[in-house]
């Protein structure tokens, strides 16, 4: 069982985790004693509206695709979310707010489900198994793609739901400015977005004094190619080691703790 920082016991082997991103639906098994993938994932498009009941079926749709029936798992979701009940919504339809996602996903699988927000899961695994593993004091880990995402870490503790991609940058909320995808709408240069970028960071280092920042996403795979575009940031920058995976493997991770507190 994990004990949410790494540890591994009885459902190593054999727990789901599932993240749910603004893009597309993606999933697999994985094997938390070595914080990777037991199987090639398997993804969807995430469907537009992206309303509950279509996102729940495309959910369903990537875990059925395994055979898994009744053993835990682990749900990531890109906004705030306490008790397994989904608070906010930016990037998806409106009516997730309020909806008790562990509830009427589990009632749909016939297994127990684990729900926390998708950037705390990418952060949960990179200080477990990633790019943070070790690291003293603060760190912030951003997930880059439809939004921005944001986990802090304090000597390896969670502070959950912080949701730093809504703070104001140049007038406008961070992510309008820096995610992946206005780089992709606006046709932006990497050296014009890696400016962005910066701008955010020292705003976050100003606010956190981070010792580190692991930007994740998609984009973490093409790191080289905007990461020494950044300059004027005191802090550590390096890309997300478990890359775009890292919130499927922290859904598994939180699924496993989960299943430990309750037995």
């Amino acid at each position: 069982m994990t004990d949410g920082q790494g540890g591994t016991g009885a459902f190593a082997a054999k727990v789901f985790g599932v993240d749910i991103g603004g893009s597309g639906i993606k999933g697999a098994p994985v094997d938390l004693g070595r914080g990777e993938l037991a199987e090639e994932r398997r993804k969807v498009l995430t469907p537009h509206p992206a309303t509950p009941d279509a996102v729940l079926d495309g959910v369903v749709e990537v875990v059925r695709h395994f055979d898994w029936s009744g053993l835990p798992v682990g749900v990531t979701f890109p906004g705030v979310v306490r008790n397994g009940v989904t608070l906010t919504a930016a990037n998806v339809d409106k009516g997730w707010i309020g909806t008790d996602l562990a509830s009427r996903l589990g009632g749909r699988l016939g297994c127990p489900v684990t729900v926390l927000n998708d950037a705390d899961a990418a952060g949960v695994a990179e200080v477990a198994f990633g790019a943070a593993r070790g690291v003293k004091g603060t760190v912030i880990v951003l997930t880059l793609g439809t939004g921005i995402g944001s986990a802090v870490f304090t000597d390896g503790q969670l502070v959950p739901n912080t949701e730093l991609g809504h703070l104001e940058l140049d007038g406008h909320e961070a992510e309008k400015r820096a995610s992946t995808k206005v780089k992709e709408d606006e046709d932006l240069s990497w050296s014009h977005w890696a400016r962005r970028v910066r701008k955010y960071l020292q705003h976050l280092e100003m606010l956190f004094s981070p010792e580190l920042f692991v930007l994740g996403g998609g984009v973490s795979r093409k790191a080289h190619k905007f990461l020494p575009l950044i300059e004027g940031v005191r802090a550590e920058i390096v890309p997300a080691r478990l890359q775009n995976n890292a919130g499927i493997v922290g859904a598994a991770m939180a699924a496993a703790a989960a299943a430990g507190d309750a037995g």
